[in-house]
């Protein structure tokens, strides 16, 4: 079994690795926000409480996130994507201690590293397809026809709210205030990679495969 997190700011490439790793190694992503959200559906004693907390408008505690990890965990598997999780050192120490005592490990924690400024022109110049979720991007990749998805015809282009360059900045001082120190932490355990989250998806991928198989 495998077990990789992923580190990197808003729009560093963290979703469509991870993706890729569920489709070429058949690992599992989790997420904290789809766990929270498959809890809260479930029924479950444990999805009571995470209703109970949301519905309240409340975080959920790092103890309940715990508490679903441990759930997943337990179903076994090819290995497992930590993906938003840990967010803080607090969190951190948590899945170490929870790793442990289900006798697993942690392989490797790859950071997504990226140039501010290279990032900020990333993600504010892309827009989707409402219909079929193809991506596009103003400057890299327009569409062949202005304002028409060269997928599927459709006109329903659009931006996400918060893909501003305001908002986006604002996204990234929480990252670096928040989850960075996650960077440290993790190289003196030495379990800490880097690869260059702005190039290309394949060399990306690549560079991602060769720190999970060791070589």
């Amino acid at each position: 079994m495998t077990n990789v997190i992923l580190l990197g700011p808003p729009g560093a490439g963290k979703g469509t690795q991870a993706k890729r790793l569920v489709e070429e190694r058949g690992m599992v992503q989790l997420s904290t926000g789809d766990m929270l959200r498959d809890a809260k559906a479930s029924g479950s004693e444990m999805g009571r409480k995470v209703a109970e907390v949301m519905d309240r408008g409340e975080l959920v505690t790092d103890e309940i996130v715990i508490g679903l990890i441990r759930e997943r965990l337990a179903e076994g598997g090819k290995g497992y994507i930590f993906d938003g999780f840990p967010r803080t050192l607090k969190q951190a120490d948590a899945l170490g201690e929870l790793l442990s005592q289900m006798g697993q490990g942690l392989d490797a924690v790859i950071e997504m590293q990226v140039d501010d400024a290279a990032l900020v022109a990333r993600i504010t110049g892309r827009f989707t397809c409402g219909n079929c979720g193809a991506v596009y991007h103003d400057r890299t990749h327009p569409t062949k026809v202005a304002g028409v998805c060269d997928v599927c015809g459709s006109h329903d282009l659009k931006r996400r709210a918060d893909d501003t360059e305001d908002a986006l900045r604002f996204r990234l001082m929480e990252y670096y205030k928040k989850t960075s120190p996650l960077v440290g932490y993790y190289y003196a355990k030495g379990k800490l990679s880097g690869v260059d989250g702005l190039a290309p998806v394949e060399t990306v991928a690549a560079a991602v495969a060769k720190v999970i198989d060791g070589k």
